[in-house]
């Protein structure tokens, strides 16, 4: 019996690993098996994966909680009042627009389903979608699994990734509906300058189009970056959806918390479908979620961490022959070329053969990533752990160089 012949054929093209081979780390048990088997994983955006990183006052509202009995019943569909309300202060003061609480935030069980829901309201059989390539690759898959049709538009190195909008234009029809993007970029770090975004928002604006942007890791930018929210351009509020998370930022991906803001003529909508597409978030960790909110020292502490991670994987893998990087922008993600060396899944088995490192091929990003590997740098609670990992990427890299004729 031919039991995917049966399926809606917006599914039966996905494979999970049970057949055949999967390039993306985090579908299947490639990951997990490579880890059980003594391989070090760099491969999942989980800051400090795989040690522990629950901060003390995040601890103890959960244990206190869980003490007290309350996790064992349901949060609301649309997330806990005490959780929206600390994010909707939390957001209200970075894009200087205060947020309703009870109208234009609700929650998610993390970003990736909070990211398809976003889309789910506005896309219909046929209509067209305009994702950066590269990009986060969910932004390439959700169109479909909603009937839409996803249309890449590319991005380029010699930019430092940033919109061409002519390239948006060429790509614009009638059936076009919505443009999905990643700020700051994931797997690039590109952080979207102002005037790159204001032509976008632009040409949204013009063409009566619809904005879901994924900021999910918003919350560390670096070297003074200035960070604008689409949301906040002119024309874009009653147009934008904004997905972002506590995974990133906080270091609490376990938590799978995450959160949508928008107008509350597009909430109206989210509300009203919660229960049946979202439930509820977990109780304990929306409990954690807001204790963090709370704790004004957590992000600061990470922002050093992550500001000299990426140094120092920057400092390590921008010396090693055949690559070629720019330092991150933002985040928790460093963003190799190896083409020099071979195609990106080349250069990831060989990391994982020699380095005994599991990293990100650069295809499922788009085509514009080939040639390229993601690496999640925040990896490792300690400096030292990390850069040993880094090292043996680099002694690995070289030796592949070395057979290549390029050292």
């Amino acid at each position: 019996m031919d039991i995917k012949a049966k399926m809606n054929r917006k599914f039966r093209d996905l494979q999970g690993g049970l057949f055949l081979s999967v390039t993306k780390a985090d579908v299947g048990e490639g990951a997990g098996n490579f880890q059980k088997a003594g391989g070090d994983v760099m491969a999942w955006a989980d800051p400090f994966f795989p040690d522990p990183s629950i901060p003390a006052s995040v601890q103890k509202a959960m244990l206190d909680a869980v003490q007290s009995g309350l996790p064992s019943h349901y949060s609301m569909p649309i997330g806990a009042y005490e959780l929206r309300e600390a994010l909707a202060k939390r957001v209200s003061g970075r894009i200087g627009r205060t947020l309703d609480p009870s109208r234009n935030v609700i929650v998610t069980p993390g970003s990736d389903s909070g990211l398809l829901y976003a889309m789910m309201p506005f896309l219909c059989e046929g209509d067209e979608v305009l994702v950066p390539d590269p990009s986060y690759p969910s932004n390439f898959l959700n169109p479909k699994l909603l009937d839409a049709v996803t249309v890449p538009v590319p991005l380029y190195a010699e930019d430092n990734w940033q919109f061409r909008i002519e390239e948006f234009e060429k790509r614009l029809t009638p059936r076009t509906k919505m443009v999905l993007i990643s700020h700051p970029n994931n797997p690039t770090t590109t952080v979207f300058r102002r005037e790159s975004l204001e032509a976008l928002c632009r040409f949204i604006v013009e063409h009566d189009l619809i904005l879901v942007c994924d900021q999910a890791f918003e919350d560390h930018i670096f070297d003074g970056i200035e960070f604008v929210a689409p949301c906040t351009l002119p024309g874009m509020w009653e147009r934008t959806l904004t997905v972002c998370s506590m995974s990133k930022g906080y270091g609490l991906s376990g938590f799978r918390i995450g959160y949508i803001y928008a107008d509350d003529h597009i909430m109206d909508v989210l509300y009203g479908g919660a229960v049946n597409v979202l439930g509820a978030a977990c109780t304990v960790t929306t409990l954690g979620a807001v204790a963090a909110l709370n704790d004004d020292t957590i992000l600061p502490e990470y922002r050093e961490r992550l500001d000299r991670r990426r140094t120092l994987a920057y400092d390590i893998l921008s010396t090693t022959p055949g690559v070629s990087m720019r330092k991150s922008e933002s985040g928790i993600l460093s963003w190799l070329d190896v083409h020099r060396l071979g195609t990106s899944e080349e250069v990831a088995d060989y990391l994982m053969q020699h380095a005994n490192v599991m990293v990100n091929q650069g295809v499922p990003y788009g085509s514009q990533g080939a040639g390229w590997i993601r690496i999640v740098t925040a990896c490792f609670a300690r400096d030292e752990d990390a850069a040993l990992r880094f090292e043996r990427i680099k002694a690995a890299l070289t030796e592949l160089a070395k057979q290549k004729g390029i050292v």
